[in-house]
């Protein structure tokens, strides 16, 4: 069965963009989920961490994660509430589509 896609004029990515600019920054994705808006802006981060609860959906994202972005794209299982990072790690925090 074929993945239904999602946002096909790109808003999402176009209104991010208007925002801020990723391109070589350390970004935090607070609930990531399967990757679907990360891979729209990650090729351009220096590093990208996704934080997801949900194990099954980064299973999905490792598992869809283009091979090109296998060393600047991680995901950790874990909530929002106990991020596993010190202060000032990232540049820029990602909340999107997560309550």
């Amino acid at each position: 069965m074929a993945k239904a896609i999602k946002d096909l004029e790109k808003n999402e990515i176009k209104h991010l963009q208007k925002f801020v600019d990723v391109t070589g920054k350390r970004v935090l994705e607070i609930g990531c989920g399967e990757g679907r808006l990360t891979w729209r802006y990650a090729a351009a981060s220096s590093l990208t961490i996704g934080l997801d609860p949900d194990q099954n959906a980064l299973r999905v994202a490792r598992i869809d994660r283009p091979s090109d972005l296998t060393d600047k794209v991680h995901f950790v299982n874990t909530h929002a509430e106990h991020i596993p990072f010190h202060k000032e790690t990232f540049d820029i925090a990602i909340l999107a589509w997560s309550l």
